[in-house]
């Protein structure tokens, strides 16, 4: 998965988790807030409509104060008003109606004919000036009306029946009271009395003090359905006439610090959605990275890039699952590097690292696209090779991989050379199952290196039946050891005129129970490589002592490997061991190779001096096929040299050979040491090496190793070899 596709999964995976909680919370916020609101709103308006009512109420009422302030103060004397007919009286008669317009605060007020109109209109001064009765005609022409209509009609039954309304003229509310004179005597055309008391801007600011309604104005227009403000009809025209007023609005308050609040509240939730957005976004992207990178390398190879042992077994099986419908084949690489660990030795692990990944490309480099590289660890390599016409292809292949690794690494400015072991396994020839074409080209991987390395080997059916040995050897050596299945075969030296036994050398020898003989070419190698050849060498010294104790004087030669002899308790080992048998000293000769003494030389003299110093005998076997150095046969004073078989092999071929022979035997007779030649097959060796002075001859032409008993016959024989038969 790409770095963009982790990004995109990654923010659709926020936005499902993170978006549905921060909607939850702006919807819970929401549903506070417009409830908070509504709540506010709603008490602004019963506010409002409470305001409403009580101005209603109010006016209604002032109609009635008005009409009952009327009917207190002008019963008495509107009753002698009405008697004051004549035309001279006119002035009194205003004079009372004025006192009355005084007393009741009226605006204006007026007599009521029986005809409905209204006479003798009083008005009060308005900046020092009277006012025409005609300020408020209409409103009183409209109460004189109805008071004549009710006096008309006999319902007036009793004093003080009151027409009380209120009406607009101009830009004023009007409150109209008129009262019937009744009970008492009154002129033929004057029924009653009519006032109207104007509420102007001032009375009807005062009226709003007085009711606690802040600034009660007229509207300068219509107020239409504003909640704070009152239409006030006009009785019969339709008319209104409208009054507004601040209004107190409760909720406002409470709205004024519920929106900074609601603003920070959504503003905090947003921020908050946004960092969880952005956080949860890069923790998923972050967990989906790690774990692609985790994915990754668990398929993959951290040094190298390549795929692992795992993948590879994976993209093998999903290769062979499609294999059937091509008709090629696939051929499976094992690839070793030779030589990797002088390199880690050498220059350290980091150089190592660098080459194993210029390995990686270089081999790389070398297959097309469809063909798999993967490493499985180490200096191990593995590769899927596609559409194989036959061996030949992987064949190829190979060459070109060992010709990639071959040039020089430059590690700063020194150069490391390593090659590379390679086993092919083909499908579906070998196998069409994953698992064991690995296994066979592991095997074929392992022949080419014990073949000589930097070379590449095809799996053969031999080569898994010699790996079913070394894994039954590998198993069961150590039991053999320790349950003394193995046995010593023996090898006679014979003295150069072949008349006598000169010597012995043991040989090991493993008769397994099923698979019988095992060579020891099979088991030693192994027994160095598990770490069981110290325990091998001491049981050979330990049989050989114990079995040849009764063979007179003759000398006894035993192998000693490497391992075994740079064991720091070697020397107290065989001391120890000859000790507990009995054996003499000067029987026992330890056979020692170029290699064991010169790795270590220092070590090697010590150990060889404390050896002869109890009359151990000591070898340099394999002589000519080393360093064959003087110095080292001097300094280290060995008893005995073993000339190598090879010699012999080609001394017939090669007058070099022969001459090389003369001079070995001659510097080791020149030295003082015994000189034994090994692999003596054939009368003429015998004869050639008896003439040059070798002391002692050992080969097939007198004796194949054999068992102690048949050794032990040979010994008892009067003429040991029968020579002339042989030969014939």
């Amino acid at each position: 998965m790409t770095e963009k596709n982790h990004k995109k999964n990654a923010r659709k995976l926020a936005t499902t988790s993170v978006l549905p909680f921060a909607i939850l919370l702006l919807a819970i916020l929401a549903a506070i807030f417009l409830t908070v609101v509504g709540m506010a709103n709603r008490t602004s308006d019963m506010a409002d409509e409470r305001t409403r009512n009580l101005l209603l109420s109010t006016f209604s009422e002032k109609v009635n104060d008005v009409a009952r302030s009327l009917v207190s103060t002008a019963t008495f004397d509107a009753s002698q008003i009405a008697l004051l007919g004549s035309q001279k009286e006119l002035f009194a008669r205003q004079a009372r109606l004025e006192r009355i317009r005084t007393l009741s605060d009226f605006d204006s007020v007026g007599l009521v004919r029986s005809d409905g109109t209204v006479t003798d209109t009083v008005s009060r001064l308005v900046y020092g000036q009277e006012q025409p009765g005609a300020r408020h005609e209409t409103a009183m022409n409209w109460a004189a009306s109805q008071l004549a209509l009710s006096f008309r009609s006999g319902k007036a039954t009793e004093d003080g029946k009151l027409v009380g309304r209120y009406s607009i003229e101009g830009e004023n509310l009007n409150l109209v009271a008129a009262v019937i004179f009744m009970g008492s005597q009154t002129s033929a055309d004057v029924i009653g009395i009519v006032g109207v008391q104007s509420l102007d801007r001032q009375r009807l600011a005062t009226l709003g003090e007085r009711l606690s309604i802040r600034s009660l104005r007229f509207a300068e227009g219509p107020a239409g359905t504003a909640r704070n403000a009152l239409a006030v009809p006009f009785n019969g025209s339709g008319n209104v006439v409208h009054v507004t007023w601040n209004s107190e609005r409760p909720g406002e308050p409470i709205l004024k610090r519920l929106y900074p609040i609601a603003v920070f509240s959504i503003l905090a939730i947003s921020i908050f959605a946004w960092l969880s957005f952005t956080h949860v976004t890069r923790v998923t992207h972050s967990m989906l990275a790690s774990e692609a990178k985790a994915q990754h390398m668990a398929g993959h190879d951290t040094l190298s890039g390549l795929p692992n042992r795992h993948r590879f077994t994976e993209q093998l099986r999903g290769t062979l699952s499609r294999l059937e419908r091509n008709e090629k084949g696939i051929a499976v690489l094992f690839v070793d590097l030779d030589k990797f660990k002088d390199v880690n030795d050498t220059f350290g692990h980091t150089a190592g690292d660098f080459v194993i990944r210029e390995c990686a490309e270089r081999m790389a480099s070398q297959l097309r696209v469809t063909d798999i590289l993967a490493r499985f660890g180490g200096d191990e390599f593995a590769i899927i090779q596609t559409d194989v016409a036959g061996p030949v292809d992987a064949e190829l292949l190979a060459r070109r991989l060992i010709e990639a690794i071959r040039p020089a690494f430059m590690i700063g400015d020194k150069q490391a050379y390593i090659g590379a072991s390679i086993g092919i396994a083909l499908a579906p020839q070998d196998s069409n199952d994953a698992a064991e074409l690995m296994r066979l080209a592991d095997i074929a991987m392992y022949r080419a290196k014990n073949g000589g390395r930097n070379r590449a080997c095809f799996f053969e059916q031999q080569m898994e039946d010699t790996l079913r040995v070394r894994k039954v050897v590998e198993d069961e050596l150590r039991l053999a050891i320790q349950s003394d299945q193995l046995e010593l075969y023996y090898q006679p030296q014979a003295t150069a005129d072949g008349m006598r036994v000169g010597g012995v050398e043991a040989l090991i020898r493993w008769k397994h129970p099923i698979l019988g003989f095992i060579p020891p070419s099979d088991f030693i190698p192994i027994a160095e490589e598990r770490g069981l050849i110290v325990e091998l060498g001491a049981w050979v010294i330990r049989r050989a002592c114990i079995e040849a104790l009764h063979w007179g004087d003759l000398s006894v030669a035993c192998n000693v490997s490497a391992i075994q002899f740079r064991q720091p308790d070697f020397v107290e080992s065989v001391f120890k061991v000859l000790e507990e048998t009995g054996f003499p000293a000067h029987r026992l000769e330890l056979e020692l190779t170029e290699g064991v003494v010169v790795a270590d030389a220092d070590q090697a003299e010590n150990s060889i001096m404390d050896l002869r110093s109890a009359g151990i005998k000591l070898a340099l076997d394999d002589f000519g096929t080393g360093y064959s150095s003087l110095i080292y046969l001097r300094r280290f004073a060995f008893d005995k040299i073993k000339l190598d078989k090879s010699f012999l092999d080609s001394l017939e071929d090669a007058g070099e050979s022969a001459i090389l022979v003369h001079s070995v035997v001659h510097l080791g007779r020149a030295l003082g040491l015994t000189v034994t030649a090994e692999g003596v097959e054939t009368a003429e060796q015998r004869r050639f090496l008896q003439a040059v002075g070798c002391h002692l001859l050992q080969g097939y032409y007198f004796s194949r190793p054999v068992p102690k008993a048949a050794f032990e016959e040979i010994l008892a024989r009067d003429e040991p070899f029968k020579l002339e038969k042989q030969a014939a």
